[in-house]
Order: C-alpha cells, then sequence, then structure tokens
C-alpha cells in the first residue's frame, strides 16, 4: 500500500474562489468563512493564498492554536508578525507604524524589545489595537494586503478583541480579513456565535460557509486522488459518498491508492482518523502519540525532547506520517493534517498514559525555555502541568502565566490564568510561599483582570470574595475588626463600585462613599483624593448634586495641597460638571489652565469632552463641532481614537445635528456605532440618529433606535443620567406625535416632569417639555391637568444660555397654542432666537408656527413669507414631514379670502366657520382649516347659534343650505 498525499487539486469549491477574489477586488472587506470541521477550509484558503500572494496582494497568515481550554493571548498576531519581521525586518516594520514606535508590539513579539511601559490599562491595550490596525493600512497603501485568521473557533478573547475592532475599523485601502472557524465546534453559548453576529452586520463583511461535496464533486474528487488509473469501481463512488457525507476528509480517509476502500466502514469518526494512523509503522504511531499532547503545530526540537529521539531518529521516524499526509511540515515544525486527527490520537490515549505525556512536556520546557517561542512558556506549563495533576507546579506556571498575559494586555487570559491559581490554592498547603502573595492578591488581581476584560459580573464576585476575606482577616487580627489595611479595602471597594457602574447596577455610589470612609482625612493622600473625585462623578449622576460639590472640592484641597496637578484636574472637571452654567465661561477657562499644566493626556481628552459638551449647551454649535473633532484627532495621536474618540463622537455629531448638517453627524454616529461603544455611550448615539431618521420621515429606523435606548436605559433606570433618560423620552414622544398618538406622547414626558432636580437639568428637560405642550394643543381640554404640571415644571427651570433661552421661548408659544392662543410674536421671537444660534429645523418648526397664527389674524401674507422661508430651510434639510406640513398651509393660505361682509348678521370668521359646520365638520375639523384652537371653535359655533336663533349645529347647518348661503354661482359657458 503506497502512501498518497492531498490531492493536487481543489474540487467542487469554484463558486467559493471567486467569492473571495471578489471580496478581494472590493477590499476594503472581510469573509467570515465557516463550515463543519473536514470540509476544506484550509485548503480552500491555501489555493486562495497561492493564487494572489505576490502579484495581487501581501498575504499575511496566523493561526489560533488549541491548547486545552486555554487560547493564547494574540497567538495569530504574534505568528503575523513575526513573519513579517522575517520579511521586512524590524525597521521595516517601524516606519510602517506612528512615530517609529514599535514599543507596544513588544507585548506580542520580543524581537522589538521591552514595552514601552509596564502598565497593563485599557489605554494602553487601546494603543496597541491602533497600532496594529495602522501597520495593516499603512502596508495595504503599498498593494492589497490579504490577513487569514486560521481556526477562529479557538480564539482567545484578546484575539477575538482585537479581529472585531480591525474589521470594524477598516479604512479605505485594500486590506480584505478572512477569518475562518469551524460551524460546528460553535455551541449555543460558545464566544465567537455572538461576535460573529455582530460582524455580520458591519458594511462590507460577507459571510461564506463550506457545504459537503457534491456526488459528482465526490466522484471527481475520488478520480483525482486515484490519478491516472482507471475509473473508478462501480457503486465505490456511490458508498463513499454515503458514508463520507461529502466530507473531503473522510473521502480520502476512505479511499485507498488501490481503488478500494481503505478499511472496512469504521463505526465511529473516531476509527475513521485513526485508521490512517493505524496504518503507520508502530515506532511512528509513537512518536504521533507523543506529538498529540502539543498544540496544532509543535515545533520538532520539542518534540524531539519530549520523545528523547536524535534529531536523525526522529525524522526517520516521522517521514512514514509525512509520507502519509497524517502530519504535514510546519516551518521548523510539524502540524496533523487536520486538528481533527490529533484530537483522535490524543483522546485515545490511556489515562497513564495522558498523565506521564503532559508531564514530560512540563519537564522539557522546564528544562530548555527556549523549546517554544517567547510568551507561550508559561501558558504551556500551566496547560501541561494541570494535565499531568501536578497542583503545585500547575499553580505557580499559572500565576506566571497570569503575569505574561498582563504584560501583554491579554486581560481575559490573565483571568483565566489567575481562575486556575484560585482553583488549584486549596491544593497548594504553600501557596501563598510559592507564588509570594497571598489569596486576598490574587482575588485582587482576578477581580482587577475582569475589570479590565469587560467581566464585571465575574468582577464583583471575585472583589466581593476578597472584601469578604479583608473582613474575616481583620475581625481575627483586632478585637474591635478595624481593619489593618484600609488603603486595600478602599481600593477593593472602588473597583467594585467601578464595575457596578459600567453594569448600571445599584451599589456603586455606596461603594464609593464607603472607600472615602475607610481612607482618613488626615494625613491627606492622593488615594483618599481620586476617590473623592469618582465619588463626585458618579454621585452626581443622582439628585445628590450638594453632595457631589463637596466631594469634588475636598478633593481639589487635597490634590492642591499635595501638589498633584493630575487629581486636581480631575476634580475641577467634577465639579464643573456638577453645577454646569452655561453663561459662565470663566469656570471653564480654570479647569482649562489646570488641565494643560497636568500634562496628561488622559486628563486632557476629558477636558475637550466637557469643553465640547459646554460649547453645545451654550449653543455655539459651530466651535463645539470644532472642538469635538479636534478632541477626535488627538485621541488618534494617543492611539486610541477607536475607544476615547469614539465617545467624543457624540459631542461632535449634536452640533452638526442641531446645525443640519445631518449627512455628515450621520457619518460619524454610524462610525462611532460600528465601534461596538459602552452601553454608557450607546444611548446618545442612537437618540441622535434616531431623531435625524424621524424629521426626514424614516419613522420605523427611528422606532428601532428608540428600541434600542429603550432597552438599555431599563439597565440604568436605578441611575438615571439626564442626557440619556430625558434624551430618549424625548424621542419617544417625538416619534408618538409622528404617528398621531399625542395621548402616547404625553405618557413619554411625564416622567421628565416628574424628575425634577437632575443634573443639567434645564439643558435636556426643556426639549422634552415643549413636545408635551404640543401634545397638550393636540388634546385640547383633556390634557388641561397635564398641560398646568408641564408649566409649573417649566417655571421652576433655571435658565442659562442662549439655547435653554431658545428652548424656554419656543415653549411659551407652544403654552400659548395649547391654551388656544396663536400668539403670532411668540413664535416670531422662538424663530429669531433659533436663526441667532443657526438652529435651521427649529427655526423652520417656529416659522410654520409662525405662519399659523398670521394666518388665523387674517395676514395671509406674512403668513405665505415665513412659509416660503420655512420651507426653503426644510428643503435643504431634507425634512419631508415638515415640508409637507409647510406646503399643506401653504396651499390653505393661499386658498382663504374671507370678504370683508358676511350675511345675517356674521362676521367674515362666523360666516367661514358657519360654511364649515354645514360640511358636517367637528370643532377639531374646523380649527384646524382655520388655524385656530378647538376651544376658538367652538366659541364661534355658539355665537353663531345664537345668532341664528337655532339650538343645534343641524339646525345651523339647515339654515344655511336653506337660503342657499354657500351655493356655488353656475360657471358661464362661452
Amino acid at each position: 500500500m503506497s502512501p498518497r498525499a492531498m490531492s493536487p487539486v481543489l474540487v467542487g469549491r469554484s463558486a467559493e474562489l471567486a467569492e473571495l477574489a471578489d471580496a478581494l477586488a472590493a477590499a476594503p472587506g472581510a469573509v467570515l468563512l465557516g463550515g463543519d470541521a473536514g470540509l476544506g477550509k484550509t485548503r480552500l484558503i491555501r489555493e486562495f493564498t497561492t493564487a494572489v500572494d505576490g502579484e495581487r496582494a501581501r498575504v499575511l497568515t496566523g493561526g489560533c492554536l488549541e491548547l486545552g481550554s486555554d487560547g493564547l493571548p494574540f497567538a495569530p498576531f504574534t505568528t503575523v508578525l513575526r513573519n513579517l519581521v522575517r520579511d521586512i525586518g524590524i525597521d521595516g516594520v517601524a516606519g510602517l507604524v506612528p512615530r517609529g514606535d514599535t514599543g507596544c508590539l513588544a507585548r506580542l513579539l520580543p524581537e522589538f524589545g521591552e514595552p514601552e511601559s509596564d502598565a497593563a490599562s485599557g489605554e494602553e491595550r487601546a494603543r496597541l489595537f491602533e497600532v496594529m490596525l495602522t501597520l495593516l493600512e499603512r502596508l495595504a497603501e503599498r498593494g492589497p494586503v490579504v490577513l487569514v485568521i486560521e481556526d477562529a473557533h479557538w480564539a482567545d478573547r484578546s484575539t477575538r478583541d482585537l479581529l472585531a475592532f480591525l474589521i470594524r475599523n477598516l479604512g479605505t485601502v485594500p486590506v480584505l480579513i478572512v477569518v475562518t472557524y469551524r460551524s460546528d465546534e460553535l455551541h449555543r453559548t460558545h464566544p465567537l456565535r455572538a461576535l460573529l453576529a455582530g460582524l455580520e452586520r458591519v458594511e462590507r463583511v460577507r459571510r461564506l460557509t463550506i457545504e459537503p461535496l457534491t456526488r459528482a464533486d465526490v466522484a471527481d474528487l475520488v478520480i483525482e486522488l486515484l490519478g491516472d488509473r482507471q475509473p473508478p469501481p462501480a457503486g465505490l463512488v456511490d458508498r463513499i459518498a454515503a458514508r463520507s457525507e461529502g466530507n473531503p476528509l473522510f473521502i480520502e480517509a476512505l479511499l485507498d491508492d488501490d481503488g478500494t476502500l481503505a478499511c472496512e466502514l469504521p463505526e465511529s469518526l473516531r476509527d475513521l482518523l485513526l485508521a490512517g494512523v493505524q496504518r503507520l509503522p508502530e515506532e511512528t504511531q509513537d512518536v504521533l502519540r507523543d506529538a498529540s499532547g502539543g498544540s496544532t503545530s509543535i515545533e520538532h526540537a520539542l518534540l524531539a525532547a519530549v520523545t528523547g529521539l536524535e534529531d536523525a531518529a526522529l525524522t526517520r521516524v516521522l517521514r512514514p506520517a509525512v509520507a502519509a499526509n497524517v502530519l504535514v511540515v510546519d516551518g521548523d515544525g510539524y502540524a496533523f493534517r487536520h486538528a481533527l486527527i490529533r484530537e483522535a490520537v490524543h483522546d485515545d490515549l490511556l489515562p497513564g498514559e495522558y498523565t506521564r505525556l503532559h508531564k514530560r512536556y512540563a519537564e522539557a520546557l522546564e528544562d530548555d525555555p527556549g523549546l517554544v517561542p517567547a510568551g507561550r512558556l508559561w501558558v504551556e506549563l500551566s496547560y501541561h502541568w494541570n494535565a499531568a495533576h501536578d497542583s503545585t507546579w500547575a499553580l505557580v506556571a499559572s500565576w506566571r502565566a497570569a503575569a505574561e498575559a498582563r504584560k501583554a494586555l491579554a486581560y481575559a487570559e490573565c483571568l483565566a490564568m489567575l481562575s486556575r491559581v484560585l482553583e488549584l490554592w486549596d491544593q497548594v498547603p504553600d501557596a501563598e510561599e510559592r507564588i509570594g502573595a497571598n489569596h486576598i492578591k490574587v482575588l485582587h488581581d482576578a477581580a482587577t483582570a475582569a475589570d479590565q476584560a469587560g467581566e464585571y459580573d465575574r468582577g464583583i464576585k471575585l472583589v466581593t470574595a476578597a472584601l469578604r476575606e479583608v473582613e474575616t482577616a481583620a475581625e481575627n487580627v483586632a478585637e474591635n475588626g478595624a481593619l489593618a489595611d484600609p488603603a486595600r479595602w478602599a481600593v477593593l471597594l472602588e473597583l467594585r463600585g467601578r464595575m457596578r457602574y459600567q453594569m448600571a447596577r445599584p451599589g456603586f455610589v455606596e461603594d464609593m462613599r464607603a472607600a472615602v470612609e475607610a481612607l482618613p482625612a488626615d494625613p491627606p493622600t492622593a488615594l483618599r483624593a481620586r476617590a473623592l473625585a469618582t465619588l463626585g462623578n458618579y454621585v452626581r449622576l443622582t439628585t445628590s448634586i450638594g453632595e457631589a460639590r463637596k466631594a469634588a472640592a475636598e478633593s481639589l484641597a487635597i490634590a492642591r495641597r499635595l501638589a498633584d496637578p493630575v487629581t486636581e484636574a480631575e476634580a475641577l472637571i467634577t465639579q464643573f460638571c456638577a453645577d454646569i452654567d452655561y453663561d459662565n465661561d470663566a469656570a471653564l477657562a480654570e479647569v482649562e489652565e489646570t488641565v494643560e499644566r497636568s500634562g496628561n493626556h488622559r486628563v486632557l481628552l476629558r477636558y475637550y469632552v466637557i469643553k465640547s459638551h459646554f460649547l453645545e449647551g451654550c449653543g455655539r454649535h459651530e466651535k463645539a463641532a470644532a472642538i469635538a473633532g479636534r478632541g477626535k484627532e488627538l485621541a488618534r495621536e494617543y492611539g486610541v481614537a477607536r475607544t476615547q474618540g469614539t465617545f467624543m463622537s457624540i459631542n461632535q455629531a449634536e452640533p452638526l445635528v442641531s446645525l443640519g448638517r445631518w449627512d455628515e453627524a450621520m457619518a460619524v454616529l454610524n462610525h462611532a456605532m460600528e465601534q461596538d461603544p459602552a452601553v454608557t455611550t450607546r444611548t446618545s448615539l442612537l437618540v441622535l440618529s434616531g431623531w435625524v431618521a424621524l424629521a426626514r420621515g424614516d419613522v420605523a429606523t427611528a422606532a428601532k433606535r428608540l428600541v434600542l435606548s429603550r432597552e438599555i436605559m431599563n439597565l440604568k433606570m436605578k441611575w438615571l443620567k439626564t442626557q440619556d433618560y430625558f434624551a430618549t423620552l424625548w424621542l419617544e414622544s417625538q416619534i408618538a406625535l409622528a404617528e398621531g398618538r399625542a395621548d402616547a406622547a404625553l405618557d413619554a414626558v411625564r416622567p421628565v416632569v416628574d424628575h425634577a432636580g437632575l443634573p443639567d437639568d434645564a439643558r435636556y428637560a426643556w426639549p422634552a417639555l415643549v413636545v408635551g405642550a404640543s401634545a397638550c394643543a393636540e388634546l385640547g381640554d383633556a390634557a388641561a391637568a397635564d398641560l398646568r404640571r408641564i408649566a409649573e415644571r417649566a417655571a421652576d427651570l433655571r435658565i442659562t444660555g442662549p439655547l435653554q433661552r431658545a428652548h424656554s421661548l419656543t415653549f411659551r408659544a407652544e403654552h400659548a397654542r395649547a391654551c388656544g392662543v396663536l400668539d403670532l410674536a411668540a413664535w416670531d421671537e422662538a424663530a429669531a432666537a433659533w436663526d441667532a444660534l443657526c438652529g435651521p429645523y427649529h427655526q423652520a418648526r417656529a416659522l410654520y408656527r409662525a405662519a399659523e397664527a398670521a394666518a388665523a389674524g387674517g395676514d395671509h401674507d406674512g403668513a405665505a413669507d415665513r412659509l416660503r422661508a420655512a420651507a426653503e430651510l426644510a428643503d435643504r434639510l431634507g425634512a419631508a414631514p415638515l415640508g409637507e406640513l409647510i406646503a399643506d398651509l401653504l396651499r390653505r393660505t393661499r386658498s382663504r379670502r374671507p370678504d370683508d361682509t358676511a350675511p345675517l348678521g356674521l362676521t367674515p370668521r362666523e360666516y367661514e366657520v358657519l360654511r364649515l359646520v354645514a360640511e358636517g365638520r367637528s370643532n377639531r375639523d374646523i380649527a384646524e382649516a382655520l388655524f385656530i384652537s378647538v376651544k376658538t371653535a367652538s366659541v364661534h359655533v355658539s355665537n353663531i347659534l345664537g345668532k341664528l336663533d337655532v339650538t343645534s349645529r343641524g339646525e345651523a347647518a339647515a339654515t344655511a343650505h336653506r337660503l342657499a348661503l354657500f351655493t356655488r354661482e353656475p360657471v358661464a359657458r362661452g
């Protein structure tokens, strides 16, 4: 029986190859390539990359490694970087990254030296992601780039995060990212499922699924595998097609070179996969068993150390496996042709063999750490010692692996390693001495990793356990239970409070209060100052503004006493936000001076957020957009454009919406939403994009945005952030009004009326109160009580800045309309205020209402002038619904020219009302037709009944018909 290599021809995959080629031509973009194990994903990718590599694109390939349940942090990207360094050198890579600074890449590849900082913060991780993206984009400026990430079903959390970041942020250069995964591995809770679902919604991402081969394809593959021999025996293709179910891997395993089945039809998949191994020499099988204990790829030197064979002997023993296509040469080592074969061989080990094998791996790595690439040593030792059931060394290795993962900014993998330390702790009596840290320290580190990885629920449980142990230790040491280490207690409480805040869970303010109480006021410490600043920042989200001011003031005093400009700046920002006054530029100037003196870019970016927020709240829209844009540029310079820069997008989009530059605003909002922003950021993005959609007439999209925003607000009802809560209710009320549901609009506004005293109350309450008054105008007398409460709420608001004054003028005019008065002067004043602020949409609406008032007063020329100005604004904005209202009113205004005299002692207005009564119109219809309130229409009808000496509308209509008051004169024919 002669060995057979993999078929040189790819069969049945022409459509998939064409799809990949099309994706490359349309790059930038991504392809998510899925399929069951053995269907030929790797073979397809090899065919594609071979065809395009060199002339049509540069191909970068990295694979995710299976190592028990532990993924290796950023494994495929480490491989990509290593191969790129081999290709263009360290200097070549340095030339592709900002300022030639490859320091952060050292976290992935030691060839770049030591990391530029020992810090393991979210900001450092964001910078790493930015540098990787920039590297790909600048490489693609020289020519198209194909980045292939294989076996993503084994990807660690950090790899998944970076992959999602790259796909979501591809710019305009030709980069194609291809991700392969086993679809049959994706059980319901597999973490890759959620990622794939999210990425599918990103523009320029396509999903490609490999299906089993057809009967005709199976026949073609069988013929290719048999070579130049005669056609396969009758019935062979049918039997193989039935048994393999179109899986190329199984077809190759079932078919022998002589045109017969290689073995009796196996009873299980495992038997099928092992059949090719069992035909090899026994000594080769032994080495394959040893190789199965490593990951998907194993270095030659490591396998030699584990087997104890010399190089020449190992090469001789492995040659039959390579010839039989069970193993393939992979760089300086080997890989099983298919991971399923490795899994089958490994699973076939007896328990004793399994334990001894992994112990040999661990001992080999302990003896010579250079047997694996740098960065893999401790995670591999953790895996092997754990598999060998050696709890002591598994614990030690896991602790070291956690430190390496933290250094590489792989927080989820750091958490996994620390979780293993905690699991093994009770099995190792001298665990604390072994790793030089006590159980509380491990819990604290694990909780911190959970916080950085976004695993807040897990982190809260870990830090709560640490707090319990600190409390127990205090009770055991001191009779009064006094804390031996109040600083640690405070740090743990602050950590839990921060995670509770991120999850919108109650208790975060209480945690921060307890943290501050645990820290003595004397002597003053930076830790207490920071805790106070955080407390002030959090508590200002509630109605306890006084507490926020007090905390910020104390934090500021401590910071100044300690000459700590960073904490001083943070305290000033918190103080500024706690009681923002849009007429007071001086307070902002003080913050700016302190921020610049701090020299801290994180604080500087926070300052750009509040400055752009302040300017927009003042109505200085152009300046606000420019400052937010500059903040985004700084975020890009600091390598955090897709994190802190995304938050800045809200403050850039909001003034663009105000200015009527809606296309620009939507581009900013859509890009920000593609970054999968945090829940604390997403609401504003949804509300702004929903309102623009509504103003353009797309009610369905606006409603979808509202649903998503409401879902977020349901999480955050325990602490109501004004700009999220009131803005969501405002959008809800606007949609209800657009759909003709004035009662529902009023329902949405009521919580704004009920929740006075929240931070920045007036800025976000005014727009909602205006809509509430509009709803009351539609509902008439039925909404009198609500209108009274809305007016009382408005009267209590403190107006600061021209923007709030414009809203208050609009409210005054709208309130008058709800009371049955069309106040022309009030609407003209509101329109002028919006014109001064360059707010075209609100100006157009005010002009529309002013035109109603002018028409109702008989000034049809004045009404038409206002309507033409409003129509021009609405048309420029693309505000179709408002434009239709304006056009309709303009038509009706031109058609209404009542005579100066009327019969039966009626006034011209009463004569018009009688005509409509004769047509069977209700008071509401009359009010709408004549631009008057329902109450005024009712008064006119009562006057008519008295003058005609009748008792009902029906009698009045009959009188009009009897007297032929509204009969048209016949048209003369020529």
